[in-house]
């Protein structure tokens, strides 16, 4: 950073929450991310959200077409990508117009000032142009010509102007860079390396870069520039992560501690596509990927591959998963291990593809044929994906059963800072694994605490059984139509998904353990919780409000009952229509659960979540 920046006025800050938006063309997903790579670089906390439209490429300036990527950056704790915003970033009309609505009252919204045509005010159906009819009177407005300014700085590189033009997102970075006192240096080296094979696409993207930057220095109505500390963390090492990333790591992570191979089969479909992406970089460490013709095909071949000894994923989203029923249905009459993960998202049918939401969890807990219970569980942050798909791999391999892992596309697309966890850190997984020769063998004798049956490897002398969708006698796996061995064998199938109960962490409370208002949350709605009650609590310091965030659905850990009991109300807040507290009320109906859905594509805000909670508490 120049001197001369260092010496105009600064101001410290502990967070700011700044959206970038604009057409899918205009590379806010690209600049959203550089920005909070390097505030991550710089030892801030950050919290990522981005939101793109379903279409690959919508109509250029229209409405339904605007792009963006959210990030909350601070030197304290950051949860979640925040509510309100310190600064917005449009690059076109319809961009303001989508999101001006968010921005905080005398806040800055940084636009391009070109691209305000009377073409592109049409398209986001303003009347009249904002940035002249005083309609922006409450806020900050920063308009400047950066299509203009863009074309000047690389006018030598040869370009033409529409490629040209591509770089005013880098323009608009540097601007941000000088304004939040960041160094472009790690961006610099992005380019360098993503273009390695492209120098003239780098060289302009850099002068774009370092234009913004040195016009932000210049420019009167950016007097001041903001310092945002490095926030205290754990010591160790740490990297920003995405949550589908984070998942294909903890799988990973599972068979090497289990010391299986890995075997990933699955259909791309947004937004769970990453998973796959990401596993298949990772052949030498023994993960086959495998991307099937169909959701079916998919879950198939990771039950062969199952049935072979590998532990065995698939990945998916709410569609794919109700295609998949069916052969989950057989992999839970087989008892094999296999984890689902399903990254949620909008429906029914196509729905909002690119939307997050919480909607399939009663899909999970009965979307199967017959009484086919399995193990549920849940990631609560893009971080906690890495966990939560090991733990999820070690249930299952431990418990012979099929796993389904819950995300979302707020969790699965977001990203935060991951502290790198060695394997040594990692819980030991023991899997049923047989590989050897066992006299008077018999596939379905089970392990007493645990109920699951032994994993036998086909083709090994001795321990041939039969497999297949048909019931079995509930010693050698024969086929039994039985009606008393049927029943025998439900019931030893739920018991055994019950039982895991003893092995997951009981029910933990936040902040206040017992008092007026219990908050109870489960998924992605982890952080905007925790974040809702620390405001109240800072609020009314006098209220006793306590957070039940559940990682286990199903079963449901110990101490849940003990927990609700100790608090006057119970608040569930989730994204759908009150899935979990409907299957609360139906395991512990003696509680009363006050419901709070929100079922927009967005994460529940701070500030709509204080509203209830006042409600709740002045109503009693």
């Amino acid at each position: 950073m120049s001197t001369e920046a260092l010496q105009k006025n600064r101001q410290d800050l502990d967070h700011v929450v700044i959206r970038f938006v604009g057409d899918s063309g205009d590379g806010m997903q690209l600049t959203g991310t550089q920005f909070s790579t390097s505030a991550a670089l710089l030892g801030n906390d950050i919290a990522t959200f981005p939101n793109y439209p379903s279409e690959i490429r919508a109509p250029q300036g229209s409405l339904y077409g605007v792009s963006g990527f959210q990030v909350n950056i601070g030197a304290t704790e950051i949860n979640t990508p925040g509510d309100d915003l310190d600064l917005l970033v449009a690059m076109n009309p319809a961009a303001l117009k989508m999101n001006v609505k968010d921005l905080k009252p005398g806040q800055m919204v940084l636009v391009d000032s070109d691209a305000f045509s009377r073409t592109n005010l049409q398209k986001a159906k303003y009347e009249s142009n904002p940035l002249e009819d005083g309609s922006l009177s409450n806020y900050n407005v920063v308009a400047v010509p950066m299509t203009k300014l863009t074309r000047e700085a690389l006018k030598d590189t040869g370009l033409d102007s529409k490629s040209m033009t591509r770089s005013k997102n880098m323009f608009a970075l540097g601007m941000l860079y000088w304004l939040y006192s960041k160094d472009p240096k790690h961006t610099e080296a992005f380019l360098q390396k993503k273009f390695k094979n492209k120098p003239q696409v780098v060289d302009a993207n850099m002068k774009a870069l370092k234009a913004g930057y040195h016009f932000a220095d210049t420019l009167e109505l950016m007097p001041t520039h903001y310092v945002i500390g490095p926030a205290e963390k754990e010591k160790g090492t740490y990297r920003i992560i995405m949550g589908n990333q984070a998942t294909a790591w903890g799988l990973m992570a599972a068979a090497q501690k289990s010391g299986l191979e890995l075997f990933l089969g699955s259909y791309p479909i947004t937004p769970a596509t990453d998973i796959l992406h990401e596993l298949v970089k990772w052949r030498h460490l023994n993960v086959t990927t495998f991307q099937a013709e169909d959701e079916i095909a998919g879950i198939s071949s990771s039950i062969g591959a199952s049935f072979a000894g590998k532990l065995a994923a698939t990945s998916t989203s709410g569609p794919g998963l109700a295609l998949k029923g069916e052969a989950l249905g057989l992999a839970v009459m087989l008892e094999i291990p296999l984890v689902v993960v399903n990254v949620q998202r909008g429906g029914p049918s196509t729905g909002m593809p690119t939307k997050t939401e919480q909607a399939d969890l009663m899909q999970a807990m009965y979307g199967r044929n017959g009484e086919s219970p399995l193990i549920i569980v849940a990631a609560k942050s893009p971080a906690d994906s890495y966990d939560m798909a090991f733990m999820a791999a070690k249930l299952s391999l431990e418990h012979m059963t099929p796993v389904i892992l819950l995300t979302d596309g707020y969790i699965g697309n977001g990203s935060e800072p991951w502290r790198i966890k060695k394997l040594d850190e990692m819980p030991e997984i023991k899997h049923r694994r047989v590989t050897e020769y066992q006299e008077d063998f018999h596939p379905y004798v089970r392990d007493k605490k645990t109920l699951a049956r032994p994993w036998a490897i086909p083709g090994t002398p001795g321990l041939e059984h039969v497999i297949g969708g048909l019931e079995k006698d509930k010693i050698d796996g024969h086929v039994s139509q039985d009606p008393v061995n049927h029943e025998e064998m439900v019931k030893l199938r739920a018991d055994k998904v019950r039982k895991v109960k003893d092995y997951i962490p009981a029910l933990e409370t936040e902040f206040d353990q017992e008092g007026d208002l219990l908050v109870v949350g489960w998924g992605g709605t982890y952080g905007s919780l925790k974040t809702t009650v620390r405001k109240y609590k800072e609020q009314n310091p006098d209220a006793k409000v306590g957070l039940a965030h559940f990682s286990y659905i199903n079963p449901l850990p110990h101490g849940v009952a003990d927990t609700f009991s100790k608090f006057k109300q119970i608040i569930v807040p989730e994204l759908n229509a009150g899935q979990f507290a409907d299957l609360l009320r139906m395991t512990y109906p003696q509680f009363k659960y006050n419901k709070y859905d929100k079922i927009q594509g967005l994460p529940i805000g701070s500030e709509e979540l204080i509203k209830e909670f006042n409600k709740i508490l002045k109503a009693e």
